[in-house]
């Protein structure tokens, strides 16, 4: 571990990391506010157009757990720059892609190698510096990865109302080159150990695949399909049987492809739920507020950003203060702060009305914004802080996974809610029939025309005010997302007694 101050020519390196792993988290956003382009394009069929997420999303989450065995192998200076240049040339090749088989395998190598970026940066924070600046550290390279979910479809938006879909993709190859440049000439890390290859297990390898293939595939279906429908149902038992065999294999070896064990010490085990949760709000979060703004508002994807950047820029501002005080403070009670805050944030869109836009949301997105914050640092610093050697980047590759998992679990239970809007219309349809000035105030309809009493001449223009009553179904299940997901946020606080009580340490 490095003890002296980190100079000018390591912050520069590990930015050369931070940049890269921004793009690879950014493209994910960018390329899904701007799907129609793509599928226009390239004559993608509407049925197989999610697999251009999906690919990508597959490689990135099989490619996080084996980040740590990788490093390992290659160093973590080999491993950053093979990854951020097979990113970068899969990019060009994904813009110069003429059909759809040829994109999805430029998307699969961009998810594998923007997978391997996200737990490297993380490590690069332990390895690099000294332990008084790695709160410094992490809070620059969490704010990044923070951002670009927020900023993705400001980006995404800008591109395919001004350029060609393309070039939703080359704006990767700037950055890419400047950082690996950057990285060549100045990002100099440990060794590598090559008796790393003598413990790889393809059967893990493969195992654990086929598991976490099989989890994304199925969390893609299940919302669509039912999650008790044949094809999901046998997507997740192929996970568990898949998965059980990959940790087995993994807790009988002296040196297993995922250091499944550091799951077994409460601390790390309870980060890593955090994790799990922060990736869910987050990106849960991210999720509802961009389909609510284009769905029910309407806005076209830069408007959509430009109202997101709320919670961007609270994120910048909370930053210095949560810096400030993580290590003086209890991660337990930042933690606790942090989560308040965002179930805050998520419980107050929970009321919207379809006529909520940007000034109804900005205070919900200011309470996420500074939250995240302190969801990210304290738990960040308690999962990876004490770890040197191999220990560091198999626990940062299990940190990182576990907030992808709860990212995609999560965005699959919400589309299941959103699923709902059927039922919402029904019992909208029956309040209205029922004279409820309430439920006429929700649609849209004129409040005084309800009086309690049964009408049952709306049946004679239901054509006319069906519209009205979908919008609004949307708008109830959008709200009943939002509460669910926040009375999940709430509910995590309940495991921060297992975060450890850090020893005093210096300011």
């Amino acid at each position: 571990m490095v003890q002296k101050p980190a100079g000018l020519g390591t912050w520069l390196g590990y930015l050369a990391m931070c940049l890269g792993m921004f793009m690879a988290i950014l493209d994910i956003q960018i390329v899904a506010s701007s799907l129609p382009e793509i599928q226009a394009g390239l004559r993608i069929p509407l049925d197989a157009l999610s697999w251009v997420q999906t690919a990508y999303l597959i490689a990135e989450i099989v490619a996080i757990p084996l980040s740590g065995w990788l490093t390992c192998l290659l160093s973590l200076r080999r491993l950053f720059l093979i990854a951020v240049i097979a990113f970068t040339l899969a990019s060009a090749g994904c813009a110069e892609s003429n059909s759809f088989a040829m994109l999805i395998v430029f998307r699969v190598i961009q998810g594998a190698a923007g997978g391997v970026m996200i737990p490297a940066t993380f490590t690069a924070i332990f390895t690099l510096f000294p332990e008084r600046q790695h709160i410094l550290a992490t809070a620059i390279g969490g704010l990044l990865a923070m951002m670009a979910p927020m900023l993705g479809p400001v980006i995404g938006g800008y591109i395919t109302d001004t350029y060609s879909w393309p070039w939703l993709f080359l704006i990767n190859v700037g950055p890419g080159i400047l950082s690996a440049a950057i990285a060549i000439l100045l990002l100099r890390t440990p060794q590598p150990d090559p008796e790393a290859f003598e413990h790889l297990d393809l059967v893990s390898l493969a195992l654990f695949a086929i598991s976490l293939s099989a989890l994304e595939v199925g969390l893609k279906d299940a919302p669509d399909l039912g999650w008790t429908g044949a094809w999901p149902l046998s997507l997740f038992a192929l996970f568990f049987i898949a998965g059980a065999g990959a940790v087995r294999r993994c807790l009988g070896r002296a040196k297993p492809l995922v250091e499944i064990r550091l799951l077994f010490e409460r601390d790390f085990a309870a980060s890593c739920f955090y994790s799990f949760t922060l990736g869910a709000v987050l990106y849960g979060s991210v999720y509802l507020m961009a389909v609510f703004l284009g769905l029910v508002r309407l806005h076209t994807a830069f408007e959509t950003g430009t109202i997101m950047m709320v919670a961007g820029v609270a994120q910048f501002l909370a930053l210095p203060f949560a810096a400030l005080l993580v290590r003086r403070v209890d991660p337990r009670l930042l933690t606790g702060f942090g989560f308040a805050m965002f179930a805050a944030g998520l419980a107050a869109n929970g009321f919207m009305t379809w006529e909520s836009d940007y000034d109804a949301l900005f205070w919900p997105q200011v309470l996420r914004g500074i939250g995240v914050v302190f969801c990210l640092l304290p738990t960040t610093s308690v999962a990876l802080e004490p770890r040197q050697g191999e220990a560091l980047p198999n626990a940062s590759a299990l940190f990182n996974l576990m907030r992808n998992l709860g990212g995609a679990i999560w965005i699959a239970l919400l589309d299941t809610i959103l699923e709902r809007r059927d039922s919402q219309v029904a019992a909208l349809m029956q309040r209205l029939h029922d004279g409820d000035p309430t439920a006429a105030a929700f649609v849209g309809l004129p409040v005084e025309a309800f009086h309690g009493q049964k009408i049952e001449s709306l049946d004679t223009i239901s054509q006319f005010i069906d519209p009205l009553v979908q919008r609004a179904a949307a708008v109830a299940a959008f709200n009943d997302a939002w509460l669910v997901l926040g009375g999940f946020c709430a509910l995590s606080l309940l495991a921060l007694p297992l975060l450890k009580r850090p020893g005093a340490a210096p300011p």
